[in-house]
């Protein structure tokens, strides 16, 4: 029987616990249809006892797949549908999801670990931890700004540094928002909206309003960083792809001792003027030689939002790929990832 034939097979959940096949179905069996729609198969359940039906190749991973979570309910009390997406996307890439990535690549914040998920992420925690200077590159939806968050976090609790920088350019994207009232915290903080949510989930709204009181936490626009060296610092440049090669080199150069610099952004999502080169691409060929920078470059396969948006990123690089070349300065969002300097490890 070829691949493509129809076949069916039945499969037993064991042991048979209700709570557990509660969650593996999710509400309104929002799993199940999940999974139905990634590998094209139909699922028949009825108390701890499976039917599967479709193409025998995707039954046979649609089995693989409801084994594993099953097996995942065992040790977790909720399974959410980001979950079950990441194991279908890690899935076609001969990865399973729960050869969990552990030791030294979490963080702990104070609200709890934070894990990466998938090959490309656990390297990226590694780089962000080892290295002095890191870039993540990718579409939106990768992880790439919330686990630079939680690496500052991270070494912030255990007092390997003193204070979090996060940075942004302030270039609309798109829209003219016109003049925005208030102070220079209040001007930047619909920018920088993305951090601050991720600071909060991980450190509780309370203790993120005393820690920028106290200026532990700073943000700025990456306009007034020019003149300033910052030691034992963690700093995020969010949005790299909107900053010019000067802006960029300006960032680059503020490093100081015993502090450690992230920079995020897609470099298919340029907002500056028609023509401007990006900074983050300039800065992707100028420091591809330099050892101590790691590069991790995200694609659509490790998108961890809706199932649609990374059919919706996937869309928007088949399009891009068939148009003619500009000089840009933009780089294909789906070269491979790229590290620098190969030996470096996580502390």
């Amino acid at each position: 029987m070829n691949s493509s034939a129809a076949s069916r097979r039945q499969l037993t959940l064991e042991p048979h616990d209700t709570r557990r096949l509660s969650e593996l179905c999710g509400q309104f069996h929002e799993h199940i249809k999940l999974i139905e729609q990634h590998l094209g198969v139909t699922i028949h359940s009825r108390g701890n006892g499976f039917r599967v039906e479709g193409p025998a190749s995707a039954v046979n991973s649609a089995v693989n797949v409801l084994e594993t979570l099953y097996a995942e309910t065992g040790s977790r009390d909720h399974l959410d549908s980001e979950a079950v997406h990441l194991l279908l996307a890690t899935l076609e890439e001969a990865s399973p999801l729960h050869e969990a990535p552990d030791g030294d690549a979490g963080m702990l914040t104070r609200r709890g670990a934070v894990k990466p998920r998938g090959a490309n992420q656990k390297n990226y925690i590694k780089a962000l931890l080892g290295n002095d200077i890191s870039f993540g590159v990718g579409p939106a939806g990768t992880g790439k700004t919330y686990l630079a968050v939680a690496a500052a976090v991270h070494l912030l609790e255990k007092d390997e540094i003193r204070r979090i920088m996060l940075v942004r350019p302030a270039v609309e994207a798109g829209e003219k928002l016109g003049f925005l009232p208030g102070d220079l915290s209040e001007k930047i903080n619909p920018y920088l909206r993305p951090l601050y949510d991720a600071l909060y989930e991980m450190l509780g709204f309370e203790r993120v309003a005393k820690l920028i009181e106290k200026q532990v936490i700073e943000i700025a626009p990456l306009a007034y960083m020019r003149g300033r060296t910052l030691n034992n610092a963690f700093i995020i440049l969010d949005e790299g792809q909107n900053t010019t090669p000067e802006q960029m080199k300006m960032f680059l150069t503020r490093l100081g001792f015993g502090s450690k610099a992230v920079i995020t952004g897609d470099p298919t999502q340029v907002d500056l003027p028609r023509g401007q080169e990006s900074g983050l691409a300039h800065a992707l060929n100028v420091l591809s030689d330099v050892k101590g920078i790691h590069i991790t470059r995200f694609t659509s396969r490790d998108v961890v939002r809706h199932r649609l948006v990374q059919v919706i990123v996937e869309a928007y690089e088949a399009f891009d790929a068939r148009q003619p070349a500009k000089k840009t300065g933009k780089r294909a969002a789906t070269d491979n990832s790229i590290n620098i300097d190969s030996d470096s490890e996580a502390e």
